[in-house]
């Protein structure tokens, strides 16, 4: 705030001067400048103030004597818009009525102190200027018999000359409408022309919908059953979780030194005419030559294979409860059945499920076993009463159609034939069994077919494989020279 001056009383300037009797602005006093210099500063601007034309009733006060020397005191200098210098003068108001705005009044100021043109322009241009308006502002011509300056005159672009010779603000409007309309932003719906009727339109609208909504109710539809489908393997899951375990040690319990000596007998020293077994329910004998076949690396004959089997069936009427109520086929069956001359006749194996011979119909059993001989190999065919289905296991992996096939006509025939029941076996499934044990040599076809059947029939899981046939081979020769399976 403060700066260096002489301690005096600052003289007043007449704003209202013209500006052909003021010199231009005066330049900053000198931060320590002499007593002579400021005296005869002090002078000059009296003698100017003398000569100039001022109001009446204007009086100076007296200029007070300096000091001896120079003191730090605050200044009163307007210092807006770079107005004002050490030597300010003080306006009196002027007897005659002024008019005109806040921007005239600035620009008598600026006129009056001899403000620089490019200063003034920067300062309007910042205040009043609008947007996409170019205008040009400059003080107005002054007259050289008055000291006033006049008002601001408010031209419009057609005036070239005036505009040329003055600068001054254009904000007149000539077409009001026209500006409204360019200034709001026009909406394309608010002139659309409607060609046809609304409900038409909505009608259209709709129409385009209908694929996306067919696609929506496929998506609805699979989701619907895959949810169906995780449902049911979470049942699954959880019966085989709750399903009680069965105890395989059993089926796998080790041979007594008894045992095995019974065994060897039968297989090896015994005479092979000599009749070691006979099964009176099915009329089969078995002597040392024909149980030879259980020897390891020999194929089994159907006398061995079809005693087991009617083991397996006695062994289910003795404990009902601990297995699944089963039929099982002689190794004939399916030769007979097969022997027509379009591979297929009925009334060849008509009588052999007779309600008089079985005591049961086939319909009442849960599975029925079908061995299939194919010249050297052993198969296993079963219809799945229970499950819907028709299933082949093959220890070599492989899988036969036409098997099934054939079997399923059979059973709808049978079904007709002996329980006036039509059955529609077309829609059951005709499958393979997945991780079923397979044989790894070329002699245990036979005997893979009977573990299989002596597992599907306690509704076990195929819990073996190619290294318990051994084994196998040897308990299926001690349950036979018993006539008991276990």
């Amino acid at each position: 705030m403060g700066a260096l001056t002489d301690h005096r009383k600052r003289c007043l300037t007449d704003f209202r001067l013209p500006p052909s009797s003021l010199s231009s602005p005066p330049e900053k006093k000198a931060r320590l400048p002499p007593q002579a210099s400021s005296h005869s500063a002090a002078s000059s601007t009296a003698s100017s103030i003398k000569t100039a034309t001022s109001p009446p009733n204007v009086t100076f006060p007296p200029r007070p004597s300096t000091l001896t020397r120079p003191v730090h005191a605050p200044q009163r200098i307007i210092r807006v818009f770079g107005l004002g210098t050490s030597s300010t003068t003080k306006s009196r108001p002027s007897s005659t009525a002024e008019m005109g705005n806040f921007f005239s009044h600035c620009l008598r100021r600026k006129q009056d102190d001899k403000l620089a043109l490019e200063e003034y322009k920067k300062l309007v241009e910042e205040l009043c200027a609008s947007p996409g308006e170019a205008t040009k502002v400059s003080p107005a011509p002054q007259k050289a018999s008055s000291p006033v300056v006049s008002d601001l005159t408010i031209l419009t672009k057609r005036d070239e000359e005036i505009l040329a010779s003055s600068h001054v603000l254009n904000w007149k409007v000539e077409n009001a409408r026209k500006v409204y309309l360019e200034s709001v932003p026009v909406r394309e719906g608010w002139f659309s022309v409607q060609k046809e009727p609304v409900y038409k339109e909505l009608y259209q609208q709709t129409k385009t919908r209908d694929s996306r909504l067919n696609e929506l109710a496929f998506e609805t539809k699979l989701a619907q059953q895959t949810v169906t489908g995780c449902r049911f393997v979470a049942e699954e899951l959880q019966k085989s979780l709750q399903r009680p375990k069965k105890d395989l040690e059993g089926l796998l319990r080790s041979l007594s030194d008894d045992d095995e000596n019974e065994i060897s007998l039968a297989l090896h020293r015994s005479n092979s005419h000599n009749v070691l077994v006979s099964h009176q329910p099915s009329n089969i004998e078995i002597t040392g030559k024909v149980l030879q076949c259980l020897n390891p690396g020999a194929w089994l004959n159907d006398e061995v294979i079809n005693l087991y089997l009617e083991l397996l069936k006695e062994r289910e009427k003795r404990v009902p409860k601990k297995f699944l109520k089963c039929h099982f086929f002689n190794t004939f069956f399916y030769k007979k059945l097969t022997s027509g001359t379009q591979d297929y006749d009925f009334k060849a194996v008509r009588r052999w499920t007779t309600q008089r011979k079985l005591g049961y119909a086939l319909i009442d059993c849960d599975k029925i076993f079908v061995p299939v001989h194919k010249e050297i190999h052993w198969c296993l065919a079963v219809i799945n009463v229970k499950d819907n289905s028709f299933q082949y296991l093959d220890s070599l992996g492989g899988m036969d159609n036409f098997v099934l096939t054939v079997l399923a006509r059979y059973f709808k025939d049978e079904m007709r034939d002996k329980s006036a029941m039509e059955i529609d076996t077309t829609s059951w499934k005709k499958e393979s069994i997945d991780k079923l044990p397979l044989q790894k040599n070329g002699w245990d076809c036979g005997m893979f077919m009977l573990k299989y059947t002596d597992f599907y029939s306690r509704g076990l899981e195929f819990s073996f494989s190619q290294e318990h046939m051994p084994y196998f081979r040897k308990r299926t020769a001690l349950e036979i020279l018993r006539l008991k399976a276990e």
